[in-house]
């Protein structure tokens, strides 16, 4: 054990020692989602950062859209809330050649209310970004010049974009620290003394049939990923549900890759099971000198 005093009178105390700040800790850390995307901050850049799963588009340094396959996208966020119609959406389809050229045409003929465009296009943004941002097993990809198909008025500096993703990854891991959830297919369990679930609960264990997955409930609902995400893994907490394991991989093939009647290219072929050699085949010499001082007797006797 170390005992701690106070130093004699006279004498300089010791300098302390330097506490670094959690903000100063938590900025530092935001860094470390995607240091490509910093440097393409820092340069001011324009555009789309390509991920594992993801894309980040940039315009001068701050991104203005994001994409990911397991966030719905802004046409089923705006169907979905009455935002926009049905048969607008459809009509703009058969126009266009894309998505967000059908949005561009709808908002240009004030189909859209752009207030609430902007609204969803940030939502949006943030939702996919979080999943963007997710660690990544390959490198990614920037394709410089890329224009964003459809382009907020609002740009989000890449700070604020990774402070929020990490506000989000902290938030989850408080309601439930196992992130099997978040991807995995989804099945309801039956829990003992469980609490009630609220009206947005029960409508993601309605959508729970041991298929579908966080990604395909949210987009079945029209609401924001992470939003799901947020009562799943509430729900998980509570027993309510589990997720499945992924199967086994299936157990690595033998060593040799010809099967077991077949012989290797180039290898000498089985000898069959007899007790007398095949014409051409001779049968490895033995080194039992029993058998030897037999062979001898035997050569001796032939010679007579």
């Amino acid at each position: 054990m170390t005992l701690v005093g106070t130093p004699p009178q006279g004498t300089t105390p010791p300098p302390r020692l330097p506490v670094r700040e959690r903000s100063t800790a938590r900025d530092r850390s935001s860094h470390l989602l995607s240091p490509m995307l910093n440097r393409l901050a820092a340069e001011r850049a324009t555009g789309v950062l390509e991920r594992e799963r993801g894309s980040l588009y940039l315009a001068e340094g701050r991104v203005v859209h994001a994409e990911s396959p397991f966030a719905p996208g802004l046409d089923v966020l705006l169907l979905t809330h009455g935002t926009l119609d049905a048969g607008s959406w459809r009509a703009a389809l058969e126009r266009a050649d894309a998505k967000h050229s059908a949005l561009r045409l709808l908002l240009d003929a004030d189909r859209i209310p752009r207030g609430a465009l902007e609204l969803c296009h940030l939502g949006a943004l943030y939702d996919a970004a979080y999943f963007a941002l997710a660690p990544s097993s390959t490198p990614g990809r920037f394709l410089y010049g890329a224009g964003s198909p459809l382009a907020g008025p609002r740009a989000v500096p890449v700070g604020a974009l990774e402070k929020e993703t990490l506000r989000r990854r902290e938030m989850l891991d408080r309601l439930w620290p196992d992130p099997l959830a978040d991807g995995a297919p989804l099945l309801r369990a039956e829990a003992v003394a469980a609490p009630a679930p609220t009206a947005r609960q029960s409508a993601v264990l309605a959508l729970v049939d041991g298929v579908r997955t966080a990604a395909d409930i949210a987009r079945e609902l029209g609401r924001q990923a992470f939003h799901t995400l947020v009562d799943v893994r509430r729900l998980a907490a509570a027993g309510l549900l589990t997720a499945l394991f992924p199967p086994p991989p299936p157990p690595a093939p033998a060593s040799s890759p010809y099967p077991a009647t077949a012989a290797a290219p180039g290898a000498a072929p089985p000898v069959p099971p007899t007790d007398h050699p095949p014409p051409g085949i001779s049968l490895p010499r033995v080194n039992d000198p029993d058998i030897t001082l037999l062979k001898r007797l035997r050569d001796a006797l032939e010679a007579l």
